[in-house]
C-alpha cells in the first residue's frame, strides 16, 4: 500500500469511525506524522488518563481511600522469605500484589523480573533456583496463565527444583466482575497442577495466607525440593486491612533433611568396605558444593569410580575417580553398587533397547548389591510416572543423599583396617590409567569433523571453554542434547559451573531458565552460558525481550541444527522398522524453509547478536565479540549453524 498523504490519513481516521459520530480530534496530527519523532507511541489523551486512574464512581470519599490493602502484608511475606525476584507477564488477577511490588515495594527485594509469557516466568524460577540455591516466586493470572505456566512447573516438579508459585484467583461470585473474571477463575485452581506441585492451599484470609505461605515456603525446602502454589483471592489483595494487629508473619522454620538410620549407615559401611570393585552412581544427588565434596572424599576413601548422570554438578570432570563415559563398562564390573538420589536405578541396572518388542536385560553382574538413598522414596504422586520402573534395591533408605554422606565416610573409615586401606590404595594406579584413557578417547571423538561446516558440536564446546576457562563462569543449559562434550572435554570442578537437565524434559525450557540462571550467577559476579537447540528457542523467543529488558549478562549460543532432532532420529527409526521411505523423516522435523534469522529475532528484541555462523574458523572471533558483550553486563546471542549432535 503506498504511503498516504496526511489529507489522505485524515479522511481514513474520519471514514473508519461509526456513522453519524465525528472522528476524533487528534492534536498535531499532521505535525506528527513528519516530525523526527514520529516513531513515538503517543501518549494517551487526558480524557483516557482520567478514566484509567482516577477511583471509580463511589470511591471518591477520601475515608474509602484504600490505605494498607492486603497486597502490602503479602509483599511483606515475599521480603521476609527473602525472594529477591518475581516474575511476571501483567495479570489482571493479581493487580494487588503487581501494585504492592512496585509501589509499596519498591520494586526491590523483591524485583519484578518482567515477562512476556507465563511459562517463561516459571522457567526462570526454575533456573535460578539451581543457581542459588533457593527459590524465586512468579505471579501467576488465574485459569489461562496456570496453564501457560503449566509446563514449566511440570519440569521443575521432575527436576526436584524449590519455586514460590502465587496464582491469582476470585473466589467471591458475587464479588466478579461480569466477564473475564468469571472465565479467568476456577472453584479450585490447585486442582489444575495438584499433580506436579508440592503443596498448594487457597487461603481465606489474610492470616490465613501468611501461615499457609511460609508453611509453603519451608515445604518447598525440605528434600526433596519442589514447586509449591498459594492462591491469592482478589479480594484479599485488594480490601483494606482494618486491624494490622491482628496480622502477624509467621517465623522461619527451616527443616533439617532428613538422614538414614544408624542401622542404615552401619549395613551401607559394611557393604562398600568389603566391596572389590565398588561404584558410586550419582544424579540429583549434590545440592551445593558441600554435596561434591562429600562425593569425591567418599568416592578417594574407596577408590571407588563414580559415574556422575548431571542431573546436578556431582563429581568435578578433572578428577581421576570420574569416569562417567565408561558407565555401562563399570556397572557390568562392580559387585556393590551406591546410587544416590538417582531418578531410575532399574535403568541403570538394565537394558531396554528401542525395539519393536521392547525386551530387556539385565546388564549389572549377577549377585551385585545395589545401595539406593533417595529422598524420593517416601514422595511419588500416581498420575505423573516421574517414578520410573520399580527396582527393589538391596538397601533401600528414604533420606536425603547429601545428607547421608558424612556418616557414611565416618563410618566407612572406622571400618578400614591398615590391611584394607593398603589394598584400596593399589587401585590407583589402574584408575588413573583409565581415567586418561577415557579423556584421551573423548578427545579423540571431539576431533572428527573439527573443520566440518556445519560446525560440530565438539568444536562448538572447545572454542567456547578456550575463551572461559579463565573466568569465573556457569554453564546454565543442559549438555544431554550436544553430546555431553562440556563434561567430556571442558574442566568443571564447581558446583556453580553446571546447572544439570530440565526435569521433565519439556522443550522450550532453556532459554527461560538459563535467564533465571544468569540472574543468580550475576549476583554473585559470575559469567554465564547457555547452549541452547533451535526447537528449543523458537518456543518461547519472547524470554529474548526479557533478558534484554532486564540487561541480564547471558551468552547464548543457539545450536542451531535446523531440526528437531530428537524426533528425526524417531522418525529414522520407524521408517526403517516398518521398511518405508528412508527419506520421509524430513517431513515435521525439520526447521527450514524458511531457516530461521535467529540473530535478526535477538537483535529485534535488544539482544547483541551475530551470526549465522557456519563456519569453524569464525567461531573464536564471534566468540570473543560475544563475551565482551555479557563482562559489559549486557545479554549477547550467538547463532551457530551445527551438526546435527
Amino acid at each position: 500500500m503506498g504511503k498516504l498523504p496526511n489529507s489522505g490519513r485524515r479522511q481514513f481516521l474520519k471514514a473508519s469511525v461509526l456513522a453519524g459520530v465525528s472522528a476524533p480530534v487528534i492534536p498535531g496530527l499532521a505535525s506528527a506524522q513528519t516530525s523526527s519523532e514520529a516513531s513515538k507511541v503517543l501518549g494517551p489523551t487526558a480524557g483516557v488518563t482520567q478514566a484509567e486512574t482516577s477511583p471509580l464512581i463511589g470511591d471518591t470519599d477520601p475515608d474509602r481511600l484504600i490505605k494498607h490493602p492486603g497486597s502490602d502484608f503479602m509483599v511483606d511475606l515475599l521480603k521476609h522469605s527473602d525472594i529477591k525476584y518475581v516474575a511476571a507477564m501483567a495479570g489482571s488477577s493479581f493487580r494487588g500484589i503487581h501494585e504492592s511490588i512496585v509501589n509499596y515495594g519498591g520494586n526491590r527485594d523483591p524485583q519484578l523480573i518482567v515477562c512476556a509469557h507465563e511459562e517463561v516466568s516459571a522457567a526462570i524460577c526454575h533456573g535460578y533456583a539451581k543457581v542459588a540455591g533457593k527459590p524465586m516466586a512468579c505471579l501467576i493470572h488465574s485459569t489461562v496463565g496456570l496453564q501457560h505456566a503449566s509446563m514449566a512447573i511440570y519440569n521443575a516438579w521432575c527436576d526436584r527444583v524449590p519455586m514460590m508459585i502465587i496464582a491469582a484467583n476470585h473466589l467471591d461470585a458475587t464479588k466478579r466482575r461480569p466477564g473475564v473474571e468469571w472465565t479467568h477463575t476456577a472453584q479450585d485452581l490447585g486442582a489444575m497442577v495438584r499433580d506436579y506441585v508440592k503443596y498448594d492451599d487457597t487461603p481465606r484470609s489474610l492470616q490465613h495466607f501468611a501461615e499457609s505461605y511460609m508453611r509453603a515456603f519451608e515445604l518447598s525446602l525440605t528434600p526433596p525440593y519442589e514447586p509449591v502454589m498459594i492462591v491469592a483471592d482478589g479480594e484479599l489483595q485488594e480490601e483494606d486491612i482494618h486491624d494490622a494487629s491482628v496480622l502477624s508473619i509467621p517465623k522461619r522454620a527451616p527443616v533439617q533433611p532428613s538422614s538414614a538410620s544408624a542401622a542404615a549407615i552401619s549395613q551401607i559401611a559394611d557393604l562398600l568396605v568389603n566391596a572389590e570393585s565398588p561404584l558410586i552412581v550419582a544424579d540429583r544427588a549434590a545440592r551445593s558444593q558441600t554435596g561434591v565434596d562429600s562425593i569425591v572424599e567418599l568416592a578417594e576413601t574407596l577408590n571407588a569410580p563414580v559415574v556422575d548422570q548431571g542431573g546436578r554438578m556431582n563429581m568435578p570432570t578433572t578428577h581421576y575417580l570420574n569416569q562417567t563415559s565408561l558407565q555401562q563398562a563399570l556397572v557390568r564390573s562392580s559387585d556393590v553398587i551406591l546410587a544416590l538420589e538417582l531418578t531410575d536405578i532399574w535403568g541403570l541396572i538394565n537394558s531396554l533397547p528401542d525395539t519393536a518388542e521392547r525386551k530387556s536385560s539385565r546388564i549389572a553382574r549377577a549377585g551385585a548389591k545395589v545401595i539406593g538413598i533417595s529422598a524420593n522414596y517416601g514422595y511419588v504422586r500416581s498420575n505423573v510416572q516421574d517414578a520410573q520402573r520399580y527396582y527393589a534395591a538391596d538397601v533401600t533408605v528414604d533420606a536425603d543423599a547429601q545428607e547421608c554422606l558424612p556418616a557414611i565416610i565416618k563410618a566407612v573409615q572406622e571400618r578400614l583396617t591398615r590391611q584394607r586401606r593398603r589394598v584400596i590404595a593399589e587401585k590407583t594406579p589402574a584408575l588413573r590409567k583409565t581415567y586418561v584413557e577415557m579423556r584421551e578417547a573423548d578427545a579423540s571423538a571431539a576431533a572428527i569433523g573439527w573443520d566440518a561446516s556445519p560446525i560440530s558440536t565438539a568444536r562448538l564446546s572447545m572454542e567456547l571453554w578456550d575463551q572461559i576457562k579463565e573466568l569465573d563462569w556457569g554453564l546454565v543449559s543442559n549438555s544431554a542434547f550436544i553430546s555431553m562434550w562440556p563434561q567430556r572435554l571442558w574442566d568443571i570442578d564447581k558446583y556453580n559451573q553446571y546447572i544439570g537437565g530440565e526435569g521433565g524434559y519439556g522443550i522450550g525450557y532453556t532459554t527461560p531458565a538459563s535467564v533465571g540462571a544468569a540472574l543468580a550467577h550475576r549476583d554473585a559476579g559470575r559469567i554465564a552460558i547457555s547452549i541452547t537447540g533451535d526447537g528449543d528457542l523458537m518456543m518461547l523467543p519472547g524470554t529474548l525481550w526479557t533478558m534484554a529488558h532486564h540487561s541480564v549478562p547471558l551468552l547464548t549460543v543457539v545450536h542451531n541444527n535446523r531440526a528437531w532432532h530428537q524426533e528425526t532420529m524417531h522418525l529414522k527409526r520407524m521408517s526403517g522398522r516398518r521398511n518405508r521411505n528412508p527419506e520421509s523423516w524430513r517431513v515435521g522435523t525439520v526447521i527450514n524453509d524458511p531457516h530461521v534469522d535467529y540473530a535478526g529475532m535477538a537483535r529485534c528484541m535488544g539482544v547483541w547478536a551475530e551470526g549465522p555462523i557456519d563456519k569453524p574458523e569464525d567461531l573464536a572471533g564471534a566468540i570473543s565479540r560475544a563475551l565482551a558483550v555479557v563482562k559489559g553486563g549486557k545479554p549477547a546471542l550467538l547463532d551457530v549453524v551445527t551438526q546435527v549432535r
